[in-house]
């Protein structure tokens, strides 16, 4: 584990104080699934990506004109 400085206000202090103990667990570990769900929907690529590779267009040698399709020039 790292471990870091935070500042919190006062108000959300005893809030996630009052949260954590409520659940039985450390303020730390409240902070780290706050920042595990937080980032849980953050893609980790370039969303374009997850479409990469879905169209396939018969030529073996696609990638060699791809600027010329996506860019409209011979080279990027």
């Amino acid at each position: 584990m790292i471990r870091t400085q935070i500042s919190f206000d006062a108000k959300l202090y005893e809030a996630a104080r009052r949260e954590a103990g409520r659940r039985r667990i450390s303020l730390s570990e409240m902070c780290r699934r706050a920042l595990r769900d937080a980032l849980a929907d953050v893609p980790t690529t370039a969303p374009w990506m997850r479409y990469a590779g879905a169209v396939a267009s018969g030529d073996p040698n696609a990638s060699d004109t791809v600027d010329v399709v996506v860019y409209g020039r011979e080279e990027p």
